[in-house]
């Protein structure tokens, strides 16, 4: 059995081209489909799982054996994008290295800020996706439950999210740049799904003169907005009150910028060009990138943020050299099993063949007892039936074996038969 993991991330891949290779939560069942079947090896599916978030897109897959470039095919076609340009941005891990990345992944150790706990969540909600949708098998069932424990481990047992700067508390740090006194500003958050729940979080705690949360489904919106006596609005209505707002900050999963260059450049008008300060965590981007050209707009994106996330990152080296440790010994636990497993089929056929031995014994000695054998003959027979069975093999080999392999027989029989007892 194969493991295999292939990807893009904030490293290897610019924000346009990872926003094409963006999977909703709902799309991934339709999607896992598509891939396993791409993949199919004969009349066995493979395991497959997809990681999809606004830092980095991964297919975590098991199979009789890898097929790497099948999966950056697929992968490719599903962006519109040709292979051979996609596969410079990608990274592909086979076995030990796959399971590294997905606990260094778990544990916040591959994310834009490190030790971010958001990562853990998204991928539990992947696999809990590619469960339901019965793309999971034992091997990567065993490969994700083992970095959720090295996860927690890491967590409970190292400072790795001690320091840690959010892209919630990033925006703030940078929006404060900007304004003299956050009390003062009007904020807009576009969407309400769980980033825009941490930002509006970090933003209310400063109090903002009034916040507002535009959403496609009021419903949520004003789920959101209740929490900090905030105004809802529809996405339809946000053309026409962008004016009104100093901060817009923007997460949603839209496959198409919601608010354009012409759509700032009429609410700058409208505020007689004082700065707007906005921000578009969404991938793909929600606001077109040409907003950011405007003399009187201050947009950051997530890969913008980079640098303010990574404050503090001395403080943590200590505690990555620890978790480090942590996961190189799950690692390890993982491919024991994965070995252990390839030996299964092994281990119940020699179950089996000594199951029929003992079975074959017993029964002549039933007869032997009915035609009334005296037991201890029959008890002495049937021992060394058994005996003799287990050690033919054994022996043939011995005395099969050529010149240049009779050293190499010898000591396995030795192992598998002389070991002491300890």
């Amino acid at each position: 059995m194969a493991v295999w993991a292939l990807g893009l991330n904030h490293t290897t891949a610019p924000l346009d081209l990872r926003g094409r290779f963006a999977f909703a939560l709902d799309q991934l069942p339709h999607s896992l489909e598509g891939l396993r079947s791409r993949l199919s090896q004969g009349t066995r599916q493979p395991e497959a799982a997809i990681l999809s978030t606004c830092n980095r897109t991964e297919i975590y897959c098991a199979a009789d054996a890898a097929a790497l470039n099948d999966t950056l095919d697929w992968l490719a076609h599903t962006g519109g994008v040709a292979p051979h340009e996609l596969r410079s941005h990608t990274y592909s891990l086979e076995n030990d290295q796959a399971a590294r990345h997905a606990f260094r992944v778990a544990s916040g150790l591959d994310s834009m800020v490190l030790g971010e706990a958001q990562i853990l969540g998204q991928l539990k909600d992947a696999v809990r996706t590619a469960e339901q949708a019965g793309a999971l098998g034992s091997t990567l069932n065993q490969l994700f439950q083992r970095s959720f424990a090295v996860a927690k481990d890491v967590r409970t047992s190292t400072e790795i999210g001690a320091h840690s700067i959010s892209m919630a508390a990033a925006s703030v740090r940078l929006a404060s740049q900007l304004f003299e006194d956050l009390s003062q500003i009007k904020i807009l958050f576009v969407g309400a799904g769980e980033m825009i729940e941490l930002v509006s979080t970090h933003f209310a705690a400063r109090k903002p003169l009034s916040m507002a949360v535009a959403n496609r489904t009021m419903e949520r919106g004003e789920k959101l907005a209740a929490r900090y006596g905030a105004q809802v609005m529809r996405l339809s209505e946000l053309p026409d009150h962008l004016h009104e707002f100093d901060a817009v900050i923007s997460c949603t999963a839209s496959t198409l910028p919601l608010i354009g260059l012409g759509a700032v450049e009429r609410a700058l008008k409208k505020r007689k060009h004082r700065p707007m300060f906005m921000v578009d965590l969404a991938v793909p981007r929600d606001i077109e990138p040409e907003v950011k050209s405007l003399e009187d707009v201050y947009l950051y994106t997530v890969d913008d943020l980079a640098a303010v996330v990574q404050t503090g990152q001395a403080h943590r080296q200590a505690a990555v050299a620890q978790a480090e440790v942590i996961i190189d010994a799950g690692v390890q636990s993982f491919m024991h099993w994965m070995v252990q497993r390839h030996a299964v089929p092994l281990i119940q056929e020699l179950q089996a063949q000594a199951d029929t031995w003992r079975e074959a014994e017993l029964a002549r000695a039933r007869k032997l007892l009915a035609k009334g054998e005296n037991p201890e003959q029959v008890m002495e027979a049937l021992s060394r039936g058994l005996t003799q069975k287990m050690l033919h093999g054994a022996l043939a080999e011995l005395h099969a074996a050529s010149p240049e392999h009779a050293q190499q027989t010898a000591q396995a029989v030795q192992r598998l038969f002389l070991r002491k007892e300890r």
